[in-house]
C-alpha cells in the first residue's frame, strides 16, 4: 500500500487480504481510506467521507442495510455506463464443422 501506483489494483488481486485494514479509515490519503472502507469487517461505514471512491468502496459491503447504502451513495456523481458489446447478428454465425 505504500506505492500509490499499485493501490488501484490491490482489490483485484485474489490473494490480497479483504480484512484487517479498518485501522486505516482515518488515513489522510483517500486511496488508503478506500481500501479500508472495502474491509467487510469495518464496524461503521464512512458515511460522511468527502471522497466518492471511499463511499463507493464502503457500499460494496453486502452486509449493509438499504438505508446505509442510500446514505453512502446519495449525491455521488453518476458514472457513465460502460459501452456494451453488440450481440452478433444471426447472419454472422459460423459453423466449425463441415458437411
Amino acid at each position: 500500500m505504500t506505492r500509490p501506483a499499485h493501490r488501484p489494483h490491490l482489490l483485484t488481486l485474489p490473494t490480497f487480504p479483504r480484512t484487517g485494514r479498518t485501522h486505516l479509515i482515518g488515513h489522510p490519503d483517500p486511496e488508503v481510506r478506500a481500501l479500508a472502507a472495502a474491509d467487510p469487517t469495518l464496524p461503521e461505514p464512512p458515511l460522511e467521507d468527502p471522497d466518492d471512491a471511499v463511499r463507493r468502496a464502503a457500499a460494496a459491503n453486502p452486509a449493509l442495510t438499504p438505508e446505509t447504502l442510500e446514505t453512502l451513495l446519495t449525491g455521488l456523481p453518476q458514472r457513465a455506463p460502460r459501452p456494451t458489446r453488440p450481440s452478433p447478428s444471426p447472419a454472422c454465425t459460423h459453423s466449425s464443422t463441415t458437411a
